[in-house]
């Protein structure tokens, strides 16, 4: 039974199984059902994949690592997607409030999947054949919390005013370029504009602040941010251990990366 506890399912929904996405890289295809044990499919929830390739594995126990590749679900829980040839890890979710993307919250269904020692399980994908992983159904409930001897940052998301940013969402790179997606991501900031992301081991990350998953161009009014005042500044965490008091600045909307401070 896999545990109630933390699955990074940073979803950003795209097209994979378009003729396009097939010819520009040698790619198989994945299929499953996934069922929330015997009351019916997940429809309308998300499956994720996770690279087995110089990423940490998705340990959703410790810290949210963000999948490489999400789609929907369909109405009977099945889904069918194109895959460049490698190693996967594979999870789903469905969010109560009806959102498709950013980590799950409590009260949301969620699926991992692991082998019979209760680790996560990679599949293979391989070049034009077709995986069919049955029903999946190992569904649980999603609780939130945070591991003892997680490895963390917090801080506090404050304006140009120095007032606490409400609905920001922060995210971890491991280098100082940002470019791609990030491998971490945190919940949207509270009225306090305080978060905490956490990571799966020691080092420098890089953090930056959107208040939307997924990235993309901003939109007039977008929260934009990061830390560091000219340029991107590494934050150093300790394994085990949580670096405090990393406050960022944001603004919206704005040509310039503002800088963050710590206190």
């Amino acid at each position: 039974m896999v545990k109630n506890k933390l699955l990074l399912t940073l979803a950003v929904i795209i097209s994979i199984a378009s003729p396009a996405f097939a010819q520009s890289f040698d790619v198989g295809w994945i299929t499953g059902t996934i069922m929330i044990g015997d009351t019916g499919p997940m429809s309308g929830g998300t499956v994720v994949f996770f690279k087995d390739s110089e990423r940490p594995v998705p340990d959703h126990n410790r810290y949210f690592r963000v999948p490489d590749v999400a789609a929907d679900l369909d109405s009977k829980g099945k889904f069918r997607i194109a895959l460049p040839t490698g190693k996967y890890y594979m999870g789903a979710f469905k969010k109560i409030s009806g959102d498709k993307v950013g980590p799950p919250e409590n009260g949301d269904l969620f699926y991992m999947s692991q082998n019979a020692a209760g680790n996560p399980q990679t599949f293979v994908v391989e070049k034009n054949q077709s995986l069919n992983l049955g029903i999946l159904s190992n569904v649980n409930t999603f609780k939130r919390t945070v591991a003892k001897d997680a490895s963390g940052i917090t801080g506090i998301v404050r304006n140009i005013n120095g007032k606490p940013v409400k609905g920001a969402i922060v995210s971890a790179h491991i280098t100082g370029t940002m470019t791609g997606h990030p491998l971490f991501t945190s919940y949207k900031t509270g009225d306090k504009g305080e978060y905490f992301i956490s990571v799966h081991t020691g080092g420098s990350y890089y953090l930056r602040v959107r208040d939307v998953y997924g990235g993309g161009p901003p939109v007039p009014g977008a929260i934009m941010g990061g830390f560091g005042t000219e340029k991107p500044a590494p934050v150093k965490v300790i394994k085990g251990a949580i670096t405090k008091d990393i406050d960022i600045t944001a603004s919206r909307h704005f040509s310039r990366g503002p800088g963050g401070r710590k206190r």
